[in-house]
């Protein structure tokens, strides 16, 4: 895409995906971005505002403040984000929804060209694009104007004003604790039902699963300064035991979790993806397997989905589309599973990446910086990822856990129309702590390596080409760090031959990976000057500004390839492709064609694994014909440019990392 799975077709150059909700983007979108009311929550030297706009709401609706503390982190984390909704239409501390938000203003892109499925042995789907009917607009879409009710605050002011917001939260905590016929207590044990009705959730394992994660901030406490400087603070309760029976048992009409693989910690319900075959001897949208009996899975893939919930839902059940294992929701966490592990879904553009992963698709849009993601969404999907990496011994690191965008072009032509999501607004640094693997420094000062780690917050690259049309994105705080050729900001961005053939420069467009990094991937230090440091990246030494005070990576340790002794450069591959001699009769021997990328003699790169070359030959509906390839010939995978890349181990030597 330049989008997810869900977009397989990109234009070169540009952000683009499907609506999935196949809505049409408004000029209101534009309102909270362009100037539109000024939050309340603007940076200001009264950094105990925020605070005292939770308390004074507790005092007001007699809500216990850790409660409403709890509940608004798990919104937003406390950020106002100075107004500008969600990917739901939700604004502010407290997440209150607006649907003329979230069903009007979906940024819309174009078509693209990516091939899903990233099969040379089969021709790719290129469905035509349905409009799904829309439907009843779900009660966690309008919280927003039922607050205004409850308060009489203007819905205007609800949206930009922080406190006003947070007092429009605490309002419907306390509406819903009143439903319950539960006396308004100080008590914070005996809010467990309210908290569940506020995350809007459909079934009780939704809502169970978004309240349990309140009281486990609850318990634990959190400290943060948010997005517009205010510091907040939610003293432990570790004692804190919630009365779980406030919550009544209900399930989602005609869905099943029954057979869903996802850690008990999470709700999940099953929406299978059809496997079908229809006319001139197609079929859809995934291929029958057996993993990891006949071959692993290595890598988990992250995606955004550029779309709303209810779209995606119906594009996965269309048999011509393609496919993806989950879709999680963005207002309380909620998961669907489409396709089984053992079976393999078209959601990467790369074949053997698709053959070895398990694709997960979060409901956003990589070109709205300001649709932000809520913190229910990434807890569910870290607790997802670490049951999955568990199951298939699958490492928690950056070349394992992939977003989509650093996904590799399986053969040269590909390459510009990979897609970049979940891209730079993707908070990697605080979804790999959820995952209990922060990126911490593994070596002393001056390494041989780098992971990348900017402060996510306070990192803002200038980004052109998102939903503010002819003007910049909106500054945001992002993962990735941008490569200039020299230690100087005006020289030129490293160029990707790759991406663009004709050697022109690289920009700073939203989708363009072509000059950067993104935080915990990790790279070969190729020198140090003042407040820059240089990293092996594309076959070039790419510099990056890493001045001390506020570093952008840490210094680490661990294995890197270089070519053996006598060569000059070694070929880079796209995928790990077995020799001619490994195909058995009846599957068509698959090219191993070189990228347009050299690993020149004097470089290093880090490696990912050592693995077989291997092809899941999977061309027709039914499966006797099915078979997986393994060969003899070995691949180091490494991190070679912005996305991962192979290596034959015959041409390169492996050593320890050096300063």
């Amino acid at each position: 895409m330049r989008g997810s799975a869900i977009d397989p077709r990109p234009v070169p150059g540009r952000r683009s995906a499907r609506s999935a909700a196949g809505v049409v983007a408004s000029a209101a979108l534009l309102l909270p971005l362009l100037g539109g009311t000024p939050s309340a929550g603007a940076a200001t030297d009264d950094t105990g505002r925020l605070q005292r706009a939770f308390a004074s709401a507790s005092a007001e609706y007699h809500v216990p403040l850790s409660v409403l503390l709890g509940v608004s982190y798990l919104q937003s984390r406390w950020d106002g984000h100075s107004g500008a909704p969600s990917v739901t239409g939700g604004y502010g501390p407290m997440h209150l929804t607006d649907a003329r938000t979230a069903l009007a203003e979906a940024p819309h892109h174009s078509e693209g060209t990516e091939d899903a499925r990233g099969d040379d042995a089969r021709p790719a789907l290129h469905p035509e694009t349905k409009t799904p009917a829309e439907s009843a607009v779900p009660a966690r879409l309008k919280t927003l104007p039922k607050a205004a009710g409850l308060t009489g605050i203007p819905a205007a002011r609800l949206r930009a004003d922080e406190s006003a917001n947070i007092a429009g939260g605490a309002a419907l905590l306390a509406a819903a604790q009143k439903k319950l016929g539960e006396p308004l207590s100080a008590d914070p044990a005996a809010w467990y039902g309210a908290v569940a009705r506020f995350s809007g959730a459909d079934d009780s394992a939704t809502a169970a699963a978004y309240a349990d994660d309140v009281y486990n901030v609850i318990r634990s406490g959190e400290r943060r300064t948010t997005d517009s400087g205010q510091l907040v603070v939610l003293a432990a309760r570790p004692g804190v035991a919630p009365r779980t029976d406030q919550l009544t048992l209900t399930a989602l009409p005609h869905r099943s979790a029954e057979g869903t693989e996802c850690p008990a910690s999470v709700s999940c319900e099953w929406i299978p993806a059809p496997y079908e075959e229809f006319g001139g001897d197609d079929y859809g949208n995934h291929d029958l397997g057996d993993r990891p009996k006949t071959q692993s899975i290595r890598y988990i893939v992250i995606h955004d989905t550029e779309g709303r919930w209810d779209g995606v839902l119906n594009l996965i059940q269309d048999p011509t589309y393609v496919s993806w294992n989950y879709t999680l929701r963005s207002t309380d966490g909620h998961i669907a599973q489409h396709v089984k592990a053992k079976d393999v879904a078209w959601h990467a553009g790369n074949w053997y990446i698709n053959a070895k992963s398990i694709g997960l698709e979060h409901e956003g849009f990589l070109a709205s910086p300001d649709a932000w993601y809520t913190e229910a969404m990434y807890r569910s999907s870290a607790r997802l990822v670490k049951y999955l990496a568990r199951k298939y011994d699958i490492p928690l690191d950056r070349q394992h856990i992939l977003g989509h965008d650093t996904v590799p072009g399986p053969t040269s032509a590909s390459i510009p129309g990979m897609h970049t999501d979940p891209g730079p607004y993707w908070d990697w640094q605080h979804y790999f702590k959820l995952l209990g693997r922060p990126f911490e420094p593994s070596a002393g000062k001056n390494g041989g390596l780098v992971t990348i780690r900017p402060d996510y917050a306070t990192n803002q690259p200038e980004y052109t080409g998102c939903v503010t049309s002819g003007r910049p994105c909106a500054a945001h705080g992002s993962s990735e760090v941008r490569l200039y050729s020299q230690p100087d900001t005006t020289s030129p961005l490293i160029k990707d031959l790759g991406l663009r053939p004709d050697g022109s420069p690289s920009t700073i467009d939203v989708n363009d990976v072509a000059s950067r990094v993104e935080t915990g991937q990790q790279y070969a230090v190729a020198g140090r000057q003042g407040d820059w440091t240089a990293i092996w990246y594309l076959g070039h030494k790419a510099w990056f500004q890493n001045p001390a005070k506020q570093p952008a990576a840490v210094d680490a340790a661990g294995t890197v390839v270089t070519p053996k002794a006598g060569l000059d450069s070694v070929p880079v591959y796209g995928r790990a492709y077995p020799e001619t001699e490994a195909y058995p009769a009846g599957v068509p021997v698959q090219a191993v064609s070189p990228l347009p990328y050299k690993l020149l003699a004097g470089q290093k790169y880090v490696v990912g694994g050592l693995q077989p070359g291997e092809y899941y030959y999977s061309a027709t509906f039914t499966t006797a014909s099915h078979r997986v390839v393994v060969g003899k010939d070995m691949y180091y995978q490494i991190q070679f440019g912005h996305r991962v890349a192979f290596v034959r181990a015959a041409d390169v030597r492996v050593e320890p990392s050096s300063r």
